[in-house]
């Protein structure tokens, strides 16, 4: 099956992303993207697909994948059962990892690091152990000791040992992804979601029914066509109220809502705050950790 798109946004204001997410997850799907990821799991075990490769996974399980490899990590749980954090996860640009390189000589082993990565690799738990608490900070650090535990980890990553996952014949072919109906629907939501879109006209994109391409849209992204789309527009709108000046009226319309009691209220049920709260904890400098 090929694998689904999944639209990483990094902040305007930061370099790289890191997150967390329980189980299951809308993200917990046989995807791909063009960014590196570094992915922990902290909790459950069950089977690691990477490329070709598939292998059982416990907490402390380390990987590092590169652009476009697909990847997925299945949990075994029982029916109905939730985890509140199952990973750890750090994402990049390739463009990010090339300027850091060319700006820092002394990061010259990254590129052997980052070369293995497009097939996938795991550390051993002795590297996973110490990469655990700097992952774990990265959540809620700011400013330059951001940037500090990121080449930690980096550091700790490039000496640490390691095994290839998927086989060294194993070639991602991300314009054939790309080109499957629901990864073109995806696409152009990324492109256009800060206006006006609707489910017929992507419906009739990937040449679906309504009702069909409904179905269809949530079985690939976990998430409903509207829930999707308000996801994207309330992490833009987390950009602007940090660096932009305007009102969060006016951040509201340029992200794409089409009234301020609806952008208030997706805002809350997504960030667990309201946007003035969000933007006043922001630049009064406290860590947003949770809500970011």
């Amino acid at each position: 099956m090929d694998p689904d798109l999944e639209l990483v946004q990094v902040r305007a204001d930061q370099s790289f992303k890191v997150w967390s997410h329980g189980y299951p997850y809308r993200t917990v799907r046989w995807h791909f993207h063009p960014e590196y990821e570094l992915h922990l799991v902290t909790a459950t075990d069950g089977y690691r697909h990477v490329g070709d490769h598939i292998g059982a996974f416990t907490p402390g399980d380390l990987v590092l994948t590169g652009p476009n490899l697909p990847h997925n990590w299945i949990s075994t749980v029982r029916e109905g059962e939730t985890v509140d954090e199952r990973c750890l996860v750090l994402q990049f640009a390739d463009a990010f990892a090339q300027t850091c390189i060319a700006s820092f000589p002394e990061l010259r082993m990254v590129e052997t690091l980052l070369a293995e990565s497009r097939r996938g690799v795991r550390f051993e738990p002795a590297v996973a152990e110490k990469v655990a608490p700097l992952m774990r900070s990265l959540l809620g650090a700011e400013g330059v000791h951001r940037i500090a535990l990121f080449m930690a980890v980096l550091d700790l990553l490039t000496r640490g040992r390691r095994a290839p996952l998927a086989s060294i014949g194993f070639q991602p072919n991300a314009s054939a992804y790309l080109s499957s109906t629901m990864n073109v629907v995806l696409q152009h939501i990324g492109r256009n979601f800060t206006g006006d879109l609707c489910e017929q006209d992507l419906a009739s994109l990937s040449r679906q029914s309504v009702s069909t391409f409904s179905r269809s849209f949530r079985k690939h992204t976990g998430m409903t066509f509207v829930g999707y789309v308000n996801a994207l527009r309330v992490e833009l709108a987390c950009q602007h109220l940090i660096q932009a000046n305007l009102s969060v009226t006016e951040i509201g319309y340029a992200v794409g809502f089409n009234n301020i009691s609806n952008f208030n209220r997706q805002f809350l049920a997504l960030k667990g705050m309201a946007p003035s709260r969000f933007r006043a904890l922001r630049r009064g400098g406290r860590s947003l950790a949770v809500a970011a």
